[in-house]
C-alpha cells in the first residue's frame, strides 16, 4: 500500500527553491583544483577530499543542530516585528501622507502650469533657432554658435 503524500517530503527535499544561495560553493571541486604543473599523490589528494567532506558535513550538522533552532526563532521573531511595522505603521502613515499632501500637490501643479509652463515655453520659441556647428578643422578663435 502506497503511503499518502503530503507534500512534506518534496519541500524538504529542495532546500533553496528560490536560489537564494548560490554564491556558497561548500563542494570540493568548486573550492580545491590542482593544476597540470603542480600535482599532489592521488592517496594525498582523496584522502584532502575525504577530509574536507566530512568536517564539511560533521561541522555543518553540528552546527544547525545547535545554532539554527535560536537562529531561526530569531529570524521569526525579526521578520515578524518587521511585518507589524510595516502593516501597521509605515504603511499607513505613508497612506495618510499621501492624502493630506494631495491638495498641496494639486497646488503646486497650478501655479507650474500657470507661471513655469509658459515661461519654458516661451524661452523654448526663442531657442529653438539655435544651431550648434562643431568641426574639427574650425580655427580656435572662430565663434561657432551660429544664430
Amino acid at each position: 500500500m502506497a503511503k499518502p503524500d503530503n507534500g512534506v517530503h518534496e519541500t524538504l527535499e529542495d532546500r533553496d527553491p528560490n536560489g537564494l544561495n548560490p554564491h556558497i560553493q561548500i563542494v570540493w571541486d568548486d573550492i580545491v583544483g590542482e593544476p597540470e604543473g603542480a600535482r599532489s599523490p592521488e592517496c594525498a589528494w582523496r584522502l584532502s577530499h575525504l577530509c574536507f567532506k566530512h568536517s564539511r558535513n560533521a561541522c555543518y550538522t553540528l552546527l544547525a543542530v545547535l545554532a539554527a533552532p535560536p537562529c531561526a526563532l530569531l529570524l521569526g521573531c525579526g521578520f515578524a516585528c518587521l511585518a507589524f511595522e510595516q502593516i501597521w505603521c509605515t504603511t499607513p502613515c505613508l497612506r495618510c501622507l499621501k492624502i493630506y499632501w494631495a491638495s498641496l500637490r494639486t497646488f503646486v501643479q497650478s501655479c507650474m502650469a500657470a507661471t513655469v509652463a509658459p515661461t519654458m515655453e516661451a524661452v523654448g520659441h526663442v531657442c529653438r533657432h539655435i544651431r550648434v556647428n562643431l568641426r574639427r578643422d574650425a580655427a580656435e578663435d572662430r565663434d561657432l554658435l551660429i544664430i
